[in-house]
């Protein structure tokens, strides 16, 4: 579903990928490992649209686009970010609803019943008034990647899911991705940690940093 050829990236003089090269089947849990200062995290956000990208021919779902010194926003991707970055300020419901009703015009009533299911199919219906500091990491987690799922992503990307989880967490995290995957989610998942990518993915990646 998912193609990328020639990609390229620098930062200055420092290049991290010259024509790099991927393919991403429907259903598939790709897992992107490797050390810190290879790509791994620039990656997943040019592929959000996150972060420009210097060069690239990206085909999704049959359309080919080709990108030059701008960002890739055709593609619908959910981020679950390394610090779950949930705005503090916020309760769980508030978080959920916020891009649905801001930037895809979804009336409140509809965000409130979507978001409700969508912590229902992760056992979180009991949070939905919290505030997040009032959660566990594991419950942050879910949060997280609930409020991913409610702009219904073509693709799931998450930045290093089980940094600073105990054991526990991260095999509870580890069902959560298998579990989207037997609903039909496809995945991306950029770890350090080669036993848990081993543990979910289809596929592992190794990206090094260049010289």
């Amino acid at each position: 579903m998912l193609k990328i050829e020639k990609l390229n990236k620098k930062f200055q003089e420092k290049v991290l990928f010259e024509d790099f090269s991927l393919e991403l089947k429907e259903q598939e849990i790709l897992a992107i490992v490797g050390p810190s200062g290879g790509g791994k995290t620039t990656l997943l956000r040019m592929l959000a649209g996150l972060e420009s990208i210097d060069w690239a021919e990206i085909s999704l779902k049959g359309e080919v686009y080709k990108i030059k010194n701008q960002s890739f926003s055709q593609a619908s991707l959910g981020f679950v970010f390394q610090d779950f970055q949930l705005f503090p300020h916020l309760t769980v419901m508030e978080n959920l609803i916020l891009s649905p009703v801001k930037t895809q015009k979804l009336p409140r009533k509809e965000a409130v019943a979507k978001a409700g299911a969508t912590l229902a199919s992760l056992e979180l219906s009991g949070l939905a008034e919290l505030y997040p500091y009032a959660l566990s990491g594991g419950q942050k987690q879910r949060v997280a990647l609930a409020r991913a799922m409610m702009i219904d992503p073509e693709i799931i990307c998450y930045d290093e899911p089980t940094s600073a989880l105990d054991p526990e967490l991260r095999d509870q995290v580890a069902e959560m991705i298998l579990a989207n995957k037997a609903g039909g989610a496809t995945q991306i998942v950029v770890s350090h940690d080669m036993d848990f990518a081993e543990k979910v993915a289809d596929r592992i990646l190794q990206v090094n940093p260049r010289n």
